[in-house]
């Protein structure tokens, strides 16, 4: 039997990391509670998503509600969540923004003098950022984003890829808010829940020069897909470890159920699946 999939080296420090910032973002979020009440027409959907694994992990249509869909309605703010140990964006260790390459929509392979691809299932991210206050679409506004491979290990930080840079892009968005990045499934590692990282910039040229970071944040992935992919080869462990957490008690989302941050998943473990979240700013 394959040995479970370990977390990235490190990962404690980066579930301290997680906690510390989750504090802060708890008396954040009671702040923003207080002024929110005062606006009219204001609701939150406290419903959790019903999950199940599908007995048939090659064929399967999933579809999980996050919280908007739609630029032309009311958004809320996506919640401020750190970044973990790992982001590659000179804050801790390796700088990937400011490299030649960095600014595309496939990020399955390294580039520059790397060459190594991440291997699993297809998976296409797209994000529509959304100013908060005005439910308008962010033309230009720039997605730094990164998630580990179907092993759990980070690009530039983890034993064995330390020199590749897969799995990291920048897009800019389109006249709709809307940037697209081509990757894979990323795995579930011991101690959480199943994730990908961003961070959001007023523009491309402000990501690639590692400039002000207007919202970093988390999009969460919903149990019935990770139960079907962690179900095919390549996955190894990742069935175990999602086993063992939950979005309620995960450090990042458990305060909310990720309410603003599950993604909607549709399609398929042999087409590839589609998830698509609302980020408002």
């Amino acid at each position: 039997m394959t040995p479970p999939t370990q977390p990235p080296p490190n990962h404690a420090r980066g579930l301290e990391y997680d906690v510390a910032t989750l504090h802060r973002r708890r008396f954040l979020g009671l702040s923003t509670a207080a002024g929110l009440a005062a606006v009219a027409g204001c609701t939150t959907d406290d419903s959790t998503t019903t999950s199940k694994t599908t007995s048939t992990p090659t064929s399967t249509t999933t579809s999980t509600p996050s919280a908007t869909t739609d630029a032309s309605t009311d958004v809320d703010g996506i919640p401020q969540e750190t970044g973990g140990p790992y982001p590659g964006d000179g804050s801790n260790g390796p700088n990937v923004l400011t490299q030649s390459g960095i600014v595309r929509s496939d990020i399955t392979k390294s580039f520059g003098s790397a060459s190594g691809v991440a291997a699993g299932v297809p998976l296409t991210v797209e994000l529509t950022v959304v100013d908060a206050d005005q439910d308008k679409a962010l033309e230009g506004a720039a997605v730094y984003l990164w998630h580990c491979d179907a092993q759990g290990r980070y690009s530039l930080y983890s034993d064995g890829v330390t020199n590749e840079n897969y799995l990291r892009g920048v897009q800019a968005a389109d006249g709709s808010g809307k940037v697209t990045f081509k990757t894979i499934f990323p795995a579930a590692y011991m101690g959480r829940w199943p994730h990908i990282h961003f961070e959001v910039y007023a523009s491309a040229a402000e990501a690639t020069k590692a400039g002000q970071i207007t919202r970093t944040s988390q999009l969460a992935l919903p149990k019935d897909v990770c139960s079907t992919v962690y179900a095919t080869d390549g996955y190894d462990g990742s069935a175990q470890n999602l086993s063992q957490t939950s979005l309620e008690n995960d450090n990042v989302f458990g305060d909310d159920d990720a309410v603003h941050q599950l993604a909607t998943v549709t399609g398929d473990v042999s087409s590839g699946y589609v998830a698509t979240l609302t980020v408002g700013v």
